[in-house]
């Protein structure tokens, strides 16, 4: 297992380091550093005092250089104008040329600041990040033992009504987008007009107070999209399961139904819908966006958008490199999991 890991850990960071400079290439490109030249200093600048303004800052350093800068392996940069003053990577206000750092990277944990919201990049992620935790903690809460039920329950006995039942519910969540079960659930939970208003169409408020009221309807629309695809996921698993030589040989032994699900087929019937379960976190991360948006939920989507749509590059930087974090952590979760699960898979 040691050595299992050790590679996957290896294979992590290659990965990591991959995509990340993949991110850093496209948000440096020249059309993108004009635009944050212009946005920050004048909207009227001229190509030449555009190029001046990128020169002083660092932007028209090689790539690599500005990457390896961005990392905290290469030195910042330091550039003395004519006229005295000094521009630098590593200087913060307060100090000095020759008190500064030489690294200021993602490794040094500066990971820049952000021309929208004006604070460091690393203190917006932990404050927007938090917000989408406690929302994903509540959908995983609310998607996965509905969608595992579900699955189960259609997958005991294939072909039957409740199968066919509990299937069609299945596919129907998946296949409505949220934006769409948002504005129903919107429309019928949280309008005057439909003389139902139970809950807010907003949860601004649940960013500070997660309460029962603003936090249900994000909450419900999000788990009825995932829940499909795993409950569909488990059925499939356990109707296979229900098919194997070990269940019939238990059956013609007299084992009762219910002892035959719970001790023999559950654990097996669960092992393909967990690296799924594993893989709505990412999914969760960032693929939230519509339903941040639509209820007006400040979190990590929300960030996301607000980054790439105002070219904030140090802060949509910051944000790739959780999201890659994210997602080849829980891949590595899934694969140990399923090592554990699955009694067939031995790691030598």
């Amino acid at each position: 297992m040691g050595i299992f890991l050790l590679r996957r850990l290896g294979v992590m960071l290659l990965t990591t380091l991959c995509l990340t400079f993949v991110v850093f290439w496209l948000t440096n490109l020249q059309p993108n550093l004009e635009k944050l030249a212009k946005t920050q200093g004048n909207m009227r600048m001229t190509d030449t005092q555009v190029a001046s303004w990128l020169e002083a800052r660092g932007y028209a350093r090689p790539i690599l250089m500005k990457y390896g800068e961005w990392l905290g392996v290469v030195p910042g940069f330091v550039n003395q104008s004519a006229d005295g003053s000094v521009q630098a990577r590593c200087l913060d206000d307060g100090m000095t040329i020759e008190t500064a750092p030489r690294f200021c990277g993602v490794l040094q944990g500066e990971w820049g600041y952000s021309t929208v919201f004006r604070e460091d990049v690393s203190d917006i992620i932990s404050i927007r990040l938090g917000l989408t935790a406690k929302l994903m903690l509540w959908v995983m809460i609310l998607m996965v033992p509905s969608a595992l039920l579900l699955g189960v329950l259609a997958g005991m006995r294939e072909g039957s009504r409740t199968d066919r039942a509990l299937s069609t519910i299945s596919i129907t969540t998946t296949a409505t987008p949220e934006y769409v079960s948002g504005v129903i659930l919107i429309a019928v939970f949280a309008s005057s007009a439909a003389g139902l208003k139970w809950f807010k169409g907003t949860a601004t408020s649940a960013m500070e107070d997660a309460n029962f009221e603003n936090f249900f309807l994000p909450v419900l629309t999000i788990a009825l999209f995932g829940m499909g695809y795993i409950a569909r996921m488990t059925r499939a698993s356990m109707a296979e399961v229900m098919t194997a030589q070990y269940i019939r040989t238990a059956r013609l032994k007299g084992v009762s139904f219910p002892n035959i699900v719970m001790k023999h087929a559950l654990r097996n019937a669960l092992i393909a819908p967990f690296t799924v379960i594993m893989l709505q976190f990412p999914w969760l991360l960032n693929g939230v966006v519509i339903v941040e948006t639509l209820f007006n939920y400040k979190g990590f989507g929300w960030t996301l958008v607000q980054a790439a749509g105002n070219n904030d590059i140090e802060l949509l930087l910051g944000v790739s490199v959780v999201s890659v974090i994210v997602v080849l952590v829980t891949q590595l979760i899934s694969d140990i999991g399923y090592v554990y699960l699955n009694p067939r898979i031995s790691v030598s």
